[in-house]
């Protein structure tokens, strides 16, 4: 007997086809971060996503932080934390802390996430095949810094062979030692230099809002210039504006659209890629 719980799940299904076919073959850069890594149950129905999209055509890659573990990580091991201008300083000592936890614990979560539904997910760093390179922000930041060139040598061979790359943005800087990059400049970045359809940022929060205090005011589309407008604003916190920013990068350097969504809504990125509404914010330049 077909009830109105089938018909409603046929109508998913149904809304859910143009979606598919507009975005088949196409490159999807996917940044992970915020609250949403830290709860297994919500990471599990990322990488579900994730494999979903593969399935359905799409070339997901995924981009991700890590800075609550490696923050955790500094403290359990007696490390100073400190900050300049919403950025971590990054010692010389710090860094390889700073590898441990991104290219050695959450990175190998996330594959071991998205690998629990096949053999689809390969870990790498910036610093394999030449991916990332940058240059340090100044001295007292230490081995804190921005990208300088992207090579997407590794990340193409990766997807012609099938894969799914799950980067940590510990780079490489120019004097060839290590970099800590942070994850949200990267994947606006990357996303440029793939030729991404889309640039995704999952978060812990819904959106921009117009007011921080009022819910209803969330902002579902914007163009760059007004995108400019929330970066320059205030009460904006330091957190959001890299994202913002890389939404901007992403989207003045040829992406078609970047979104920012909250990671934490059970299966986000499905539902604004796959339905005719979405949710989140999304940053275009039409």
């Amino acid at each position: 007997m077909v009830t109105d719980t089938h018909n409603v799940k046929a109508a998913t299904l149904m809304e859910a086809l143009p979606w598919i076919k507009s975005a088949f073959g196409k490159t999807v850069v996917i940044k992970y971060g915020g609250a949403a890594m830290l709860e297994p149950e919500l990471r599990n129905q990322v990488a579900d996503d994730i494999v979903l999209m593969k399935l359905v055509g799409v070339n997901p890659v995924v981009v991700h932080g890590g800075g609550p573990e490696v923050t955790s990580l500094l403290d359990a091991l007696g490390h100073d934390i400190e900050f300049i201008k919403g950025r971590r300083v990054t010692s010389d000592d710090a860094l390889d802390v700073v590898r441990m936890a991104l290219s050695g614990k959450v990175n190998k979560e996330l594959v071991n996430a998205i690998n629990y539904h096949g053999r689809y997910a390969v870990g790498i760093s910036g610093e394999d095949g030449g991916l990332v390179s940058g240059i340090p922000f100044s001295e007292e930041h230490g081995r804190t810094g921005s990208v300088s060139k992207i090579d997407t040598t590794v990340v193409d061979t990766l997807i012609a062979d099938g894969f799914i790359p799950v980067i940590s943005t510990v780079s490489t800087g120019e004097d060839k030692r290590p970099l800590n990059i942070n994850a949200d400049e990267v994947a606006g970045e990357l996303a440029v230099a793939l030729g991404a359809d889309k640039c995704i940022y999952l978060t812990d929060v819904d959106g921009l809002y117009r007011d921080l205090e009022d819910k209803s005011s969330l902002v579902s589309q914007l163009t760059t210039e007004q995108a400019q407008e929330f970066v320059d604003h205030p009460e904006i916190s330091g957190g959001m504006i890299p994202k913002i920013a890389g939404c901007i990068n992403a989207v003045e350097g040829g992406v078609r659209r970047a979104h920012i969504l909250n990671g934490m809504v059970s299966h986000a990125v499905l539902l604004e890629v796959y339905t005719d509404s979405g949710i989140g914010t999304m940053i275009t330049n039409e």
